[in-house]
């Protein structure tokens, strides 16, 4: 039973089981209620502006626009961006989106079957085609890009019908909801990806009714923009850009409170978790352009450092990431390791700590004084099992720049894939004074 209830700022109703994130997310994102919390901590309301810098694929900044509360977003992955800056358009009649998507989900059926390949799973017995059937397939360039056997060929050929009748059947009030669901479609319903503490290749799905699954997801997406007030009850804005330096894009003196969950340091590399969907939707299409988007990232992960990075100088002075730097090192050279990546560990935890301290120094300049930040970050084991206090120490770089530190919250553990040991996930609450 749907179940409502009173949003205390605007005095509207939402519906409670209904979430806009589910529209599509980062499996590693985290979760409304936080934020909500930190909402009401923060007693913020009609007339006040939250940052999320790292805001992904929009979780703050829904939650504001349902509190009534303006936002603004950075995010350098174009997908997730994109999936931000969708999920805050609610200006779109939703039985307009359904009878579009109804009419381009029969033609690309109707391709796909003249191809001999109907959208419904084939009672194949082998996992090979035969020749004559003529499957679409991605470009070299993107292809490389790709885990192997991140994607099927019979699903993939479909999903590239369905994208080129969403091509020919273009409509700019519903193109971006429907492309949405299409990346969820990807994802989580066609794919051979599996998620854990880093994206991976499951089990092998051969076959995969792909137009059916998509217009699933666009039906959910209809449901739950019927509950939702199709006018803005508050302003929105998501940037594709470096959040390391901030003032660049944003107003001085504009943003009341920064509610966001920044990478963590370990080796996980946040570009493969969205590759798929962002090479078939053409975010990215090739290696030079995944290098500049890891260009303007934190480098939180060694397959995204670059031999011209610098942002370790703003920490060379700090002891504590020295020391960690240097145990890091001191491990890799005792057991041995050799590799490249086992290599740029002690130099990334540098690089990470700097990137956040470049952050945070320059964000100084578009918060207003007063203004309240919630950090949500994890300790880390990645490297040689090194421990790395990321609140900790992210608490020291932010008092060295003039920030108060208020707190730091528990917010949850998580089990250690290494050592088996339970490492502590807070919410670091800091406060800006001014100069």
């Amino acid at each position: 039973m749907l179940t409502l209830r009173p949003s205390t700022e605007t005095n509207r109703l939402y519906p409670e089981d209904r979430n806009v994130h589910d529209w599509y997310r980062f499996v590693l994102s985290f979760p409304a209620h936080l934020v909500r919390k930190y909402i009401e901590r923060f007693q913020l309301g009609p007339g006040n502006v939250v940052l999320d810098p790292f805001c992904g694929t929009g979780t703050t900044l829904v939650e504001c626009k349902k509190h009534g509360i303006s936002s603004l977003g950075i995010e350098r992955n174009p997908i997730a961006c994109f999936a931000s800056k969708t999920k805050l358009y609610w200006n779109v009649h939703p039985e307009n989106l359904l009878s579009h998507a109804t009419q381009v989900a029969g033609v690309a059926s109707s391709r796909i079957a003249e191809d001999g390949l109907p959208d419904i799973p084939l009672p194949l017995f082998s996992t090979t085609l035969p020749r004559e059937f003529n499957l679409r397939e991605l470009d070299t360039e993107a292809s490389q890009l790709l885990l192997r056997n991140s994607i099927s060929p019979l699903p993939l050929h479909r999903t590239l019908v369905l994208l080129e009748t969403l091509k020919d059947y273009d409509d700019q009030s519903f193109s971006a909801h429907e492309r949405l669901a299409l990346a969820k479609t990807i994802v989580f319903g066609i794919s051979n990806l599996c998620f854990g503490p880093e994206v991976g290749v499951g089990r092998l799905k051969h076959d995969a009714s792909v137009v059916e699954i998509w217009l699933e997801n666009v039906h959910k997406m209809v449901d739950d923009l019927r509950h939702l007030p199709r006018h803005p009850i508050a302003e929105s804005e998501v940037y594709q850009a470096d959040a390391r330096y901030p003032d660049i894009i944003l107003s001085p003196n504009s943003v009341d409170a920064v509610i966001t969950s920044p990478p963590y340091p370990n080796e996980k590399d946040y570009t493969r978790t969205t590759r798929l969907e962002s090479t078939i939707l053409g975010f990215v299409q090739n290696k030079v352009d995944l290098r500049l988007i890891k260009q303007d990232l934190i480098r939180s992960n060694t397959r995204g450092v670059y031999k011209a990075d610098s942002d370790d100088q703003l920490v060379a002075d700090h002891d504590q990431i020295m020391a960690i730097s240097e145990a890091i090192e001191n491990r890799r050279i005792e057991l041995g390791k050799t590799s490249g990546f086992e290599r740029l560990y002690a130099r990334v935890t540098r690089l990470y700590f700097g990137g956040m301290a470049s952050h945070l120094s320059k964000l100084r300049n578009v918060l207003r004084p007063g203004a309240h930040l919630a950090y949500v970050v994890g300790d880390q084991a990645s490297y040689l099992r090194i421990m790395i206090r990321t609140g900790q120490i992210l608490a020291s770089i932010a008092t060295s720049l003039g920030y108060e530190v208020i707190d730091i919250d528990l917010f949850r553990t998580r089990l250690a894939t290494a050592t088996k040991e339970q490492l502590r996930e807070e919410v670091l609450i800091l406060r800006w004074k001014g100069r």
